[in-house]
């Protein structure tokens, strides 16, 4: 099994994991009704015996992915996450991930188990980086530029249509302002299950969508979210196939991820780039996307698919097969940050998801974690800090950890 460690120029030093830690973290303020896993959180936390600690996160129900870490193994194919951790040497990161995927088999594979591995690997690559004062781009093989292009993902609150259209308008605009050259939109409201009756009226997506590109005009490039709306690829077909005069850079998640037949139809016909792969977990199934699904763009999520490691393998992949990568990351400043890496290593990355605090409606978002990227020109220059190069607000995360 292919893994990925640290790229090394000698010798790393000697140090022991000694303790993983996990804090579940809600927001006081959030909306069970939004489609946000921005609104709470697992933060894991890996210390050594060096006192150098390692920050990852995951993009996953918290309580569970803190049960897949810290609950006891009772057999060799249920081994415990945590205690396989214990005592070992961070610096083999490919290794860890290795005996992990191994030692869950019957739990896991896919799903939450993968998901939560994402943060255990995502604070390993941070503590190495920092241990060796070197930024994680270094020690996955060397940036290949020197500046990335970061998208707006723009989904702001409301509960009714007209609503939710002007606010998306409105975001638009800011992102516009803030310097954005690339921006998506979400016109659907609040997952594939809770449409409020748009899945049966498809005009309206239509009338988000000129809404949003005449708000930007015809220089900014525009991709569109569209929430798993359509059940096959003749239907989606029939109402997407008039969006091309918005001149749209990829369709988004378009059918449900499991129905690669239908996905293939569409991306052979569609007047756009088919994109799709955000709740995916390890090579595995992007393999199936791609070859099967034959999409256009993967989304790997570093928080889902099983972590940086993970998430290059499937980025050489796309490669191989000349399709473009352009990674989803709904989380805090710590993923956005791992993503970022990420992108630095990719040279057929095309974009990252990005979304500064100025226009995050998200509590833990604004407060949790402050990374080193900053938005130059319309893009994101090399970050040089050492490790994933963020700052976490430990009085944030002790106020927000609940039980």
């Amino acid at each position: 099994m292919r893994t990925v460690s640290p790229v090394l120029d000698g010798a790393p030093p000697k140090l022991v994991i000694t303790n993983v830690i996990c804090h579940v973290l809600l927001a006081p303020d959030y909306d069970p009704s939004f489609t946000s896993s921005a609104q709470d959180n697992l933060v894991v936390l890996i210390e050594t015996d060096a006192g150098i600690t390692g920050i990852g996160e995951c993009d996953v129900n918290p309580w569970m992915a803190k049960a897949v870490i810290e609950a006891p193994g009772t057999h060799t194919m249920g081994l415990a996450v945590k205690e396989m951790l214990i005592g070992a040497d961070p610096f083999e990161i490919g290794e860890l991930w290795r005996k992990i995927y191994l030692g869950t088999a019957m739990n896991g594979r896919r799903g939450v188990v993968i998901h939560a591995l994402s943060a255990i690997d995502m604070a390993l690559w941070d503590l190495c980086g920092k241990a060796l004062g070197k930024p994680v781009h270094a020690l996955l093989g060397g940036a290949t530029r020197d500046r990335i292009t970061p998208y707006a993902s723009l989904q702001p609150a409301g509960h009714a249509f007209e609503d939710y259209r002007d606010a998306l308008v409105q975001s638009a605009l800011d992102a516009k302002a803030l310097g954005f050259k690339a921006m998506k939109s979400e016109v659907t409201m609040n997952g594939p299950y809770a449409h409020s009756g748009m899945r049966e009226n498809y005009d309206r997506h239509t009338e988000v969508v000129a809404a949003v590109r005449k708000a930007i005009g015809p220089d900014i490039t525009l991709m569109i979210d569209v929430q798993y709306l359509w059940e096959d690829a003749a239907t989606c077909l029939s109402v997407v196939k008039d969006w091309a005069e918005f001149d749209i850079f990829f369709l988004e998640t378009p059918i449900w991820s499991d129905n690669v037949e239908e996905m293939a139809k569409l991306a052979a016909e569609a007047p756009m780039k088919i994109a799709c792969g955000e709740w995916l977990a390890t090579r595995h199934e992007f393999k199936e996307l791609m070859d099967i699904g034959k999409v256009h763009v993967a989304q790997p999520d570093v928080g889902r698919v099983g972590g940086l490691g993970e998430a290059k393998i499937v980025c050489d992949m796309a490669a191989e097969r000349g399709l473009t990568i352009v990674p989803h990351c709904w989380k805090t400043g710590i993923s956005i940050s791992a993503t970022a890496h990420l992108a630095f290593v990719t040279d057929h990355c095309a974009f990252v998801e990005y979304l500064p605090p100025q226009l995050c409606i998200e509590r833990l978002r604004r407060e949790l974690a402050h990374e080193e990227l900053v938005l130059e020109n319309g893009t994101i220059p090399l970050p040089v800090k050492p490790g994933l190069g963020v700052e976490l607000d430990y009085d944030v995360l002790e106020r927000y950890t609940v039980a």
